[in-house]
C-alpha cells in the first residue's frame, strides 16, 4: 500500500484467498484492504494516537438516511452525551480532494450536525469548524485534540 501523510502506525494484517485484511480497532474485526480502507485505518489510528480521543466515542462505516436514500458515513467521533463532534469521509490517494468531495460531506452533515469535519485522501487533510449560523465552514490548520 501507498505510503500516506500520517504518522507511521502498526497495524494487524491477515491474508486469506490471495486478498489481505487488516484488522479494524473499533468495528473489532478484519476488513478488506482497499485503498479507501488504508486511509481509513491510518485516519482511526490518527484519532487514537495523536488527537487522544476514546476510542468508545469512535464509530466507522454507519448507515445513515439522507433524502431517503441510504448513505455510509467513513468515520464520526462523539461526544460523551451522544452528539457528533467530529465528521471524517475518506477518500483512496489517488482519489483527488474536491469541491464534489466537500459537497458530499456538507450533505452529510445536515443530517449528523457535527461541529467539525475532516476531509482526507490520506495524502492531503482538511480540517473544517462548522459555522452553521452563517452557513460555511471554517479551514483550521489542524484538529483539535479531545479534551
Amino acid at each position: 500500500m501507498k505510503k500516506l501523510n500520517f504518522p507511521v502506525y502498526s497495524f494487524r494484517f491477515k491474508n486469506s484467498e490471495n486478498k489481505t485484511a487488516i484488522f479494524d480497532e473499533i468495528r473489532k474485526k478484519f476488513i478488506l484492504l482497499t485503498p479507501e480502507e488504508w486511509v481509513r485505518q491510518h485516519t482511526v489510528q490518527f484519532l487514537l494516537q495523536d488527537k487522544k480521543f476514546p476510542k468508545s466515542y469512535i464509530n466507522v462505516e454507519k448507515l445513515i438516511k439522507i433524502n431517503d436514500l441510504s448513505k455510509r458515513y467513513d468515520v464520526v467521533v462523539f461526544h460523551p452525551n451522544g452528539d457528533i463532534f467530529l465528521l471524517i469521509e475518506c477518500k483512496a490517494p489517488e482519489v483527488p480532494i474536491s469541491q464534489n468531495t466537500f459537497d458530499q460531506i456538507a450533505r452529510y452533515n445536515l443530517v449528523l450536525k457535527a461541529k467539525y469535519l475532516m476531509v482526507t485522501n490520506g495524502l492531503n487533510h482538511y480540517f473544517c469548524q462548522m459555522d452553521f449560523e452563517n452557513e460555511k465552514y471554517i479551514f483550521l490548520k489542524e484538529l483539535p485534540k479531545y479534551k
